[in-house]
């Protein structure tokens, strides 16, 4: 295991029967001085910061006695990449490309919350096109399977089963297929744009759309097999790591480990945004509250997820030719960019329009693309229901062309504090299945 050190008693000579502690690393000198004072033996076990296990560079501080977890602690910060600051010294619109590096599994959701957030202080969140707002629904409906099968597949293989992690990667491939058509990119795509998103639609996506929902369809069918009714499965991950709803609450824990507890908590029903409320889905909760249910919810929502999908492929086709950000020219971002066979661009014809008939479509096109838009001075909070639970920002504008502060509320820093409650008193072998079951994104934890 890497990283791993411990600290035991031993005699100090053969005159005294006092215990001598030996410790390695960190705060463990104060770990062995309380060991000292309590009067008996205690094993510390520090499981990272660079365990395949953890999901990334975690460190988790455990104190066992034999295989029984005593004590549980974690340790973050260890990928903190500064981001929130560095969108202070970037425009509204360039702070996508910061935003959506955070938590980079479920890259369209930091995008869509910021981008809310900075709409809410330009006051047009009505004035995005309904086009755009299916777009936006469809790439994070896609995000969020895509989410959940990491989830899912990662937590599979870290317990032994290869073939789930390569079908549920397998079906993941398919909602990238999609993303890149529309977008250019797999992922950290900077598509959701304050005022709607980057570019249109190819004009043959909804047929590449549903055939996707079939082929993923399939994919969640042969993982429900594999793993539901598997005994291995039901033994390894059954009433393991429970978190009941009191927890939970207290806790702040929201998404997929809340409603495994009963509550059907989900801003897409509750506080609807980007035009859900006009969506058909339900939200999927369990009673067991424990990492069992974790993967049967997350399932549940791929599920439904695909039915919004399907219903964003109908609205695509009937508002074919709409806009797909605001109107107003002082806010749109002014590119017109094109997916091709070298990637994504400024489309030739644009290119041509701006620097061959209008001086000054081309200097406002400079402008505002190295100077950006100015945003009323205030502040705004907004929210989306993140595959993890609910992801905000804290907004603040002072007038200008960039972002005072922007702050966001990782829903894997919260799960997270839970991981003490879910380990201690269990097995050491365990550990591993909590941490799986939290389903946290370290880039989102530190940003």
């Amino acid at each position: 295991m890497t990283g791993t050190h411990t600290f035991a008693a031993a005699p100090l000579g053969p005159d005294t029967d006092a215990p001598e502690f030996h410790a390695y690393g960190g705060d463990w000198s104060d770990i062995a001085d309380e060991a000292t004072r309590l009067g008996h033996q205690r094993i510390v076990v520090n499981m990272g910061p660079q365990h395949p296990s953890t999901h990334g560079v975690l460190r988790i501080m455990l104190e066992i006695d034999g295989e029984t977890v005593t004590e549980a602690r974690a340790g973050i910060g260890y990928l903190h990449t500064g981001i929130e600051k560095n969108m202070e010294y970037r425009t509204w619109t360039q702070g996508v490309t910061f935003a959506t590096r955070m938590d980079y599994v479920a890259a369209m959701f930091n995008e869509a919350v910021y981008c809310l957030g900075v709409e809410k202080l330009l006051d047009i969140v009505d004035d995005v096109p309904e086009r755009a707002n299916v777009l936006r629904v469809m790439m994070q409906e896609l995000t969020r399977i895509g989410s959940h099968l990491v989830a899912i597949g990662t937590g599979g293989n870290e317990m032994g089963a290869t073939t789930v992690m390569t079908t549920a990667f397998l079906a993941r491939e398919e909602t990238f297929k999609i993303i890149e058509q529309v977008t250019g990119l797999r992922t950290n795509n900077a598509y959701i744009r304050p005022g709607g998103v980057a570019q249109d639609a190819p004009e043959d996506i909804s047929e590449a759309v549903r055939e996707m929902v079939g082929y993923v369809r399939e994919k969640l069918d042969e993982l429900a097999h594999l793993q539901l009714k598997n005994p291995i499965f039901i033994g390894r991950l059954k009433d393991v790591a429970r978190l009941d709803l009191a927890g939970c609450m207290a806790l702040g824990i929201t998404g997929p480990m809340l409603r495994s507890a009963g509550l059907p908590q989900d801003l897409r029903k509750d506080q609807p945004y980007s035009g859900y409320e006009t969506y058909d889905f339900q939200v999927p909760t369990a009673q067991g509250a424990d990492a069992y249910d974790r993967v049967i919810v997350r399932m549940e929502e791929c599920y439904e997820s695909l039915k919004i999908i399907e219903q964003c492929a109908d609205r695509l086709d009937q508002t074919a030719g709409q806009p797909v950000m605001v109107g107003d020219k002082k806010i749109a971002w002014p590119s017109q960019l094109s997916v091709g066979t070298d990637g994504q661009g400024n489309s030739l014809a644009h290119i041509a329009d701006i620097m061959g008939t209008s001086m000054e479509a081309l200097i406002h096109h400079f402008k505002i693309v190295t100077e950006g838009f100015p945003v009323p001075a205030g502040q705004a909070f907004a929210t989306v229901e993140n595959p993890k639970g609910v992801l905000g920002v804290h907004v603040v504008s002072d007038g200008g062309t960039k972002p005072w502060r922007a702050h966001f509320r990782d829903p894997g820093f919260n799960n997270l504090q839970a991981l003490s409650m879910l380990c201690e008193g269990g097995q050491v072998a365990d550990v591993v299945v909590a941490v799986a079951s939290i389903d946290f994104v370290l880039g989102g934890v530190d940003r």
